[in-house]
């Protein structure tokens, strides 16, 4: 009879296994409830992310137009277009100059919004 030889191999990498845990907890279904503390940030981070978005692309819309307008002022044989290219040149400027004020409306009709959580988490977390 054959005689059966058992062997055991066992290799381990520190830097392996971090690398799978890193992959593994990308696909793995969150194991804890979002702590007072965690929430807290989510919520104060929330009340500037839509509008610094919105803000954004606002204002470089508006560059973008701006640049439409200049061009139209500039080019030699766009004579015609000299007026409606200021035009669109100052409607972009305008909306340069309104993408600030979208923001701070945006962001502060959102933190009255999350005022009453915000508050009733910040008390929880300080008592």
């Amino acid at each position: 009879m054959e005689e059966k030889k058992e062997t055991f191999t066992y290799t381990y990498s520190a830097k392996e296994q971090e690398e799978i845990k890193k992959i593994r907890d990308k696909y793995a279904p969150p194991a804890k409830e979002e702590t007072p503390m965690e929430q807290l940030r989510r919520l104060d981070e929330s009340a500037t992310k839509g509008a610094a978005i919105v803000s954004l692309i606002v204002g470089i819309i508006s560059a973008l137009i701006l640049g439409v307008g200049m061009c139209c002022t500039m080019l030699p044989g766009w004579e015609r277009y000299f007026v409606p290219g200021i035009v669109i040149g100052v409607s972009g400027i305008i909306g340069i100059i309104a993408a600030y004020p979208i923001y701070t409306h945006m962001v502060k009709r959102k933190r009255e919004k999350l005022a009453p959580e915000i508050m009733r988490l910040s008390d929880e977390l300080m008592k």
